[in-house]
């Protein structure tokens, strides 16, 4: 019988989709959690496995077995659907949470990091304010408004374009990057 999938396990499985992008702060990360690069590719292999089981769980039955109750459910509307946020706390990131927008069915509709509730929002004003790992997709949205949503090169995987000006006041084109709603990387054009 293998051993039940935890949110130990689920955090690796997170750093696993963006060590594409940033593997240093993923190896800082996974040596905070005294967990391995086996450790890391083991979990990402037992959750694909999971997901892609003629018996799997729906998505949103599953992620309540990997990480128990949320810790908070609430209602939510997108556009003239409602569905329910439901959140986790992950301890790799205590300022964030780990969100589902389930529908009425309990079809996930989207799952990604969000900023936990009274966590100090970071200051976004211009391009070098975007390193790895410091804001959401909504933060950068909401700060560089308007931003053009991109589709990402994966299901996990998000991107924003927008103008921000740099230090110097310059505006520039931006495409911001993000991985289960967590920034990874910024290109500028010029």
């Amino acid at each position: 019988m293998p051993a039940p999938f935890t949110p130990f396990d689920f955090q690796l499985v997170l750093l696993r989709r963006m060590a594409d992008h940033n593997p240093d702060l993923v190896a800082d990360a996974r040596r905070e959690l005294g967990a391995s690069l086996t450790d890391m590719r083991e979990a990402n292999k037992r959750w694909q496995a999971m997901v892609r089981s003629p018996w799997a769980r729906s998505a949103a039955a599953r992620y309540r077995s990997v990480l128990g109750a949320p810790e908070s459910a609430t209602a939510h509307r997108v556009g003239d659907l409602d569905c329910e946020a439901r959140q986790w706390a992950l301890p790799l990131w205590p300022g964030l949470r780990f969100e589902v927008l389930a529908g009425p069915n309990g079809q996930v509709w989207n799952e990604w990091l969000v900023r936990a509730p009274g966590a100090p929002v970071p200051d976004l004003r211009t391009v070098e304010d975007l390193t790895p790992w410091s804001c959401t997709v909504d933060e950068a949205a909401r700060a560089f408004a308007p931003a053009r949503p991109l589709e990402g090169t994966a299901p996990t995987r998000w991107g924003l374009a927008f103008e921000a000006p740099d230090t110097r006041g310059v505006r520039r084109p931006v495409v911001a990057e993000f991985t289960w709603g967590l920034l990874q990387r910024t290109r500028t054009g010029e």
